[in-house]
């Protein structure tokens, strides 16, 4: 069974949280760089933020949403898009692709962790589980491109990013599976699926594209 300690339910908790800044973040540079206006900042933001774990919650039927349990993170929300839209206004910043890609990268790691351990703990088998780790750390990035009016990143770059998820989500079973720890399995996951995320953006390793 996968039965989570005390501790390791806080650990979930953090890591979520984690990955809702860094996707909140990825999202924000991503409005910035189309110059929305503070609706569209703070949709595109929310979306990204909050679009993976609320589908994986629908797929599992698990209520409440996120968001919905911890009200005050979409004040959150609001507060930094407005003080972002500040900063960036008064600071002349002007936010690149590459600068969203190691915010994003870590989201995606964060978010396939705690995907993976939400859907073992509804009792989804192996696969389901780890298609719930994909599911949550890529959709949100793929509404955050649509939204902005893009072909979604994950699906178009051929850089890997949904297979960082993948394998994430089978390192979290397997070192589940060897130590009995969903905690070190979740720590597992995160640096297994970000890290692969960041040395393939590092060592800018592409997937095989069609050829017409």
């Amino acid at each position: 069974m996968h039965n989570l300690s005390p501790w390791a339910e806080t650990l979930r908790l953090a890591v979520e949280i984690a990955a809702t800044l860094a996707f909140a973040l990825s999202g924000l540079l991503a409005a910035a760089r189309k110059r929305l206006d503070a609706v569209g900042v703070f949709t595109v933001t929310f979306l990204a933020a909050f679009g993976g774990g609320t589908l994986r919650d629908l797929l599992l039927d698990q209520r409440p949403f996120f968001w919905v349990a911890h009200v005050e993170w979409l004040w959150g929300l609001l507060g930094l898009s407005a003080g972002a839209m500040l900063f960036l206004r008064h600071r002349h910043f002007e936010p690149t692709e590459r600068a969203m890609q190691w915010p994003d990268a870590l989201g995606l790691g964060l978010f396939a962790a705690t995907g993976v351990s939400k859907a073992l703990d509804s009792g989804a088998p192996a696969l389901v589980a780890v298609l719930m780790g994909v599911v949550t750390g890529v959709f949100g990035g793929v509404l955050r491109d649509m939204v902005c009016n893009e072909i979604p990143r994950a699906f178009h770059d051929h850089q890997p990013y949904a297979i960082c998820a993948f394998a994430g989500g089978w390192t979290y079973l397997g070192w589940w599976w060897l130590t009995d720890s969903p905690s070190q399995a979740l720590l597992a996951c995160v640096i297994m699926t970000a890290g692969l995320r960041a040395i393939a953006l590092w060592r800018q390793w592409t997937l095989p594209g069609w050829r017409i």
